[in-house]
């Protein structure tokens, strides 16, 4: 992902500065002068960089700043928040209630990907509680119908549209209208996509608009035409009350960082980015966690939400209680492979953990990872209770595992290998031992427990020193303070 290199680069700049002895004016300038590059070749507008690198030394007069102060920190600090302004159109989008019925129309240029991502929308709204439901008002392209139907139907998603119908409008009404009718609280229109901006499109769009009466209009949009999409978001804005914006195909374009800074100069909420073809490769945009993970900084709120995702809650203190006697079993190791293949895209889910910029796992190698879970999983399934019940890794003797490999179809040294990950995770998982757990509720127990020494010993070497070793461990703890954020870190330590 193009972006990874964006978020390395930046990340790389700041790394370097706080290797340095002294910073003074020339370390100052390096790391700027480096940053400006990286979001240059972002494609990023050039007045914005400058007007950024104008404002860092403005926050960052080293002159002024008492010998006391952490420079380092203030600088960080002062890149995290231009960076955050850039991205930031300064005011939220509608958003849709449960049990409500809203109607979300999706508006775009052909090619941009909106069929997919209405699908995506729905997908990820399907996954929180809601019930979505997809409408095909496109018959401008043909397939545009079997494409939605296609999608909608991998999901099970409920959906309408029409063959023979060449109105829009009156397909675009009667799906509206018979959703409602079935109590789906989320309808979502898809409409017909134009090779450019043209009179007739936007005629089109405002004819469905004007019938279905949307609650919000999303603007789909492709992020590799870069700064162009600073006159596509305004002219799509002055003919339909675009109310947010979707950016997508994010995972291959250099010009990323280019239409997301341009369409929040045109003061439109982008709520979220496509990041792949597949269906959960659709990520919420918000704008801190988003330049949080970009630097390497990580976003455990985000990986919190994703922990809530998963592991359902009546199993939550039941995984804290057995952390807390630290034995560590190969069934527990099973349920947690489930858990990690639930999360989502595995690079996605390590970029939220502080330290792991998206360059430690290179978007080729997220398959493999995946891929060892299962084969791990596989070989789990070949096991008797005894065996994955058990805490002592001598049960597994030779014999055992080559009863293992032959049930699951691999070779002896891969169920070794499988056990040695056993092992080193039940290693970490043992120096939780003793951790005194909360009443349910009472998360804020928790982090009166969790201290930055019980903290270092679980985290792994590499990622400690990209944090910035235990005074950087300490610091962040203090920054996190709130027990949201602890149970993150929380589970940024068993996952």
């Amino acid at each position: 992902m193009v972006l990874a290199q964006l978020g390395g680069s930046i990340s790389r700049a700041l790394q370097q500065m706080s290797n340095a002895t002294i910073i003074d004016e020339k370390v100052l300038n390096d790391c700027l002068n480096e940053i400006t590059r990286a979001l240059l070749q972002a494609d990023v507008q050039f007045k914005l960089v400058r007007d950024m690198q104008t404002n860092i030394k403005r926050i960052v007069n080293l002159d002024d700043l008492a010998a006391g102060h952490n420079k380092r920190k203030i600088i960080q600090q002062a890149v995290f928040n231009e960076l955050c302004k850039i991205l930031d159109p300064g005011k939220p989008s509608f958003t849709p209630k449960k049990g409500k019925t809203s109607v979300v129309m999706f508006v775009g240029l052909q090619g941009s990907g909106k069929t997919t991502t209405c699908t995506k929308y729905a997908y990820y709204h399907q996954r929180k509680g809601w019930k979505p439901a997809l409408v095909c008002a496109d018959t401008f392209r043909a397939g545009a119908f079997d494409q939605l139907k296609q999608n909608a139907t991998k999901a099970k998603i409920p959906f309408y549209g029409s063959y023979t119908e060449s109105d829009p409008v009156k397909i675009a009404v009667e799906g509206v209208e018979r959703f409602k009718k079935e109590n789906c609280d989320l309808i979502i229109v898809d409409t017909s996509g134009r090779h450019k901006q043209e009179a007739a499109l936007f005629e089109e769009m405002r004819q469905v608009s004007e019938a279905t009466k949307p609650d919000l209009a999303i603007f789909v949009m492709d992020s590799s035409i870069g700064q162009a999409a600073f006159d596509q978001a305004q002219a799509f804005k002055q003919s339909v009350a675009v109310g947010a914006v979707i950016v997508t195909k994010m995972d291959g374009h250099a010009k990323g960082g280019g239409a997301l800074s341009a369409v929040a100069a045109t003061k439109s909420p982008v709520i979220f980015i496509g990041t792949g073809e597949h269906m959960d490769e659709f990520e919420v945009f918000d704008v801190k966690p988003f330049v949080s993970r970009l630097l390497g900084m990580g976003d455990w709120s985000g990986f919190m939400d994703k922990i809530h995702e998963v592991v359902p809650m009546d199993q939550q203190p039941e995984l804290l209680q057995k952390l807390s006697e630290g034995n560590f079993t190969l069934r527990i190791m099973y349920e947690q492979f489930q858990n990690i293949l639930k999360m989502g895209p595995i690079g996605q889910v390590f970029s939220m953990l502080p330290g792991f910029s998206q360059e430690l796992m290179p978007k080729g190698r997220e398959k493999e990872s995946q891929a060892k879970i299962k084969r791990y999983m596989t070989m789990m399934d070949s096991m008797t209770n005894e065996e994955l019940d058990s805490t002592n890794p001598k049960l597994m003797t030779e014999s055992r595992i080559m009863r293992v490999a032959r049930g699951s179809g691999r070779l002896v040294h891969e169920v070794m290998e499988m056990m040695e990950e056993y092992k080193r995770l039940a290693k970490i998982w043992s120096k939780m031992k003793g951790l005194k757990i909360p009443k349910k509720g009472d998360m804020s127990a928790l982090s009166r427990n969790m201290n930055a020494q019980h903290m270092s010993k679980v985290l792994p070497p590499q990622m400690l020193k990209q944090i910035g070793g235990m005074g950087g461990l300490q610091s962040l703890m203090k920054q996190m303070g709130s027990s949201k954020d602890m149970m993150g870190m929380f589970g940024g330590g068993d996952k």
